[in-house]
């Protein structure tokens, strides 16, 4: 016994030095001005808009590093960063409980961005730390913590939307401005300006952002435990099965999603290299279907939820993308592939009517739960999905001959399906929509197993914030989809 009690003590004090080197003592809050939306909305602008200039060099080292089964490793890569994403992500927001956010606003943002400049010096140890970089590739949750700390609830959906619609702005532009200087300029003059500015953001994060979880919100002393629960990715998984709706809702999210990740990961490699687009094709693609589906996400969300019901606007959006897959899978000509990108874009305001459903129907003190559990589903999606897609690829045998598409355009037009994953997401889709269909419109929704405890404390509260977020709209499930 006084050997733990000794070990405990050393824990304490490595703890409290620990705070004294991140934090001052006495907890004044680093930072220009009060906490605000503002500074979350330029850490994520800083950073998203970093890795957007990448877009056009990173698909030329891609291949150039794997010539053969390019999309196959190009699956792999994503798809163990986002699960160990999934993995450490409740870790991470429950540390983040104690520690405060700033900390680990510096943390993640620094591990996101440390594989920039390894594009030009190391492209295999770039993949690599890519792949391992996924343990704290958790902005979103962090900044959706940091938020829901400096909002009241009634706030909250304006405040996230504000969050979405400046991630999307800066993926909206900042492949364009890479595609053009990469043609202009070369690769090495972009990966030096991504760094440049990934650098600005942590130095932004150090001087500008103020802490916003004050220290009489965190738990009595630093070296509060945090329970395993807290921790455990899978957690908010086991509950799934204790009440019909939610498990529906689930199934939904998961087979939906999982097209949704995977195409992400693989769809401007695809664009760039079977359909023929060039690097200034593929940019201006991703900048109108990001403000196509920023427009769907505000105003058309809005009409449609009030004219024909939430229920009814999930199956639509799910209708749509349906439509966009199956256009993308027998698409073989440029002309389709734009059509098909407005039909996705329309297929974006699918999973803020699911948020919107989930948080109508769950009691109060039970939104985080439920959102978390929807959230953990996408995170595990992020993870399989491209694994999928780079193996149906890979299964199909549809790879890469040519850098260059002018050389050979559109090299695979010839196959009766162009894209064979999409066929499979359609497929999956589907039986989403048909799942869906079994969703009640109102039901109260219940997950109250005998060990979950209605409130535990204040900063517990917020463990599930960045994971579930707020209650309201289109806050995190719209989060970190292209991330």
């Amino acid at each position: 016994m006084t050997g733990e009690k000794k070990k405990k003590k050393r824990l304490n004090r490595s703890i409290l030095l620990a705070k004294k080197i991140i934090i001052k003592d006495g907890g004044s809050p680093q930072g220009i001005g009060e906490p605000s939306v503002y500074h979350a909305v330029v850490v994520i602008f800083l950073e998203f808009f970093a890795w957007g200039l990448l877009t056009t060099p990173m698909l030329t080292v891609l291949h150039q590093t794997f010539p053969h089964h390019t999309f196959l490793m190009n699956g792999l890569i994503h798809g163990v960063k986002g699960l160990l994403s999934f993995l450490s992500a409740p870790l991470i927001g429950a540390l983040s409980d104690v520690w405060g956010r700033k900390s680990f606003l510096l943390l993640t943002v620094f591990f996101t961005c440390a594989p920039i400049p390894l594009m030009k010096i190391s492209p295999w140890w770039y993949f690599a730390v890519i792949s391992m970089s996924g343990v704290f590739a958790v902005t979103f949750s962090v900044i959706f913590a940091y938020v829901a700390d400096i909002t009241q609830e009634h706030e909250r959906s304006t405040a996230y939307g504000l969050v979405s619609a400046t991630f999307a702005a800066s993926l909206v532009t900042s492949p364009a401005i890479g595609a053009y200087m990469s043609q202009a300029y070369g690769d090495t003059l972009v990966v030096i300006l991504a760094t440049a500015i990934a650098l600005l953001d942590i130095c932004f994060i150090l001087v500008a952002v103020p802490e916003s979880l004050p220290e009489k919100m965190r738990p009595a002393s630093w070296g509060a435990p945090i329970s395993w629960e807290q921790a455990d990715p899978f957690a908010s998984l086991r509950k799934v099965g204790q009440d019909s709706t939610v498990l529906l809702i689930c199934i939904t999210v998961f087979l939906s999603y999982l097209p949704e990740a995977g195409q992400y990961s693989s769809f401007f490699l695809y664009l760039r290299q079977v359909i023929g687009f060039t690097s200034e094709t593929v940019a201006a693609f991703i900048a109108v279907v990001g403000i196509l589906s920023i427009l769907a996400q505000t105003v058309v969300l809005g009409i449609l939820m009030r004219s024909i019901g939430n229920k009814n606007t999930i199956l639509l959006g799910l209708g749509f993308q349906i439509l966009q897959l199956a256009w993308y899978g027998f698409g073989s000509q440029p002309w389709m592939m734009w059509a098909a990108g407005a039909v996705a874009a329309m297929s974006s305001i699918t999973f803020p009517a699911i948020s919107a459903i989930v948080s109508r129907n769950a009691d109060p003190d039970q939104q985080g739960v439920v959102q978390g559990m929807i959230t953990g589903i996408r995170g595990l999606c992020n993870g399989l999905g491209p694994a999928l897609y780079g193996f149906v690829f890979y299964l199909f045998h549809v790879e890469l001959n040519e850098m260059d598409p002018d050389l050979h355009p559109g090299h695979h037009n010839s196959a009766i399906i162009p894209g064979p994953p999409f066929l499979f997401g359609a497929c999956s889709v589907l039986l989403s929509l048909l799942v869906a269909l079994f969703i009640p419109e109102h039901n109260a929704l219940s997950l109250r197993p005998s060990s979950y405890k209605k409130h535990t404390s204040g900063a517990q509260s917020h463990v599930h914030s960045p994971q579930g977020g707020p209650c309201e709209g289109k806050e995190p499930l719209l989060e970190d989809s292209s991330v």
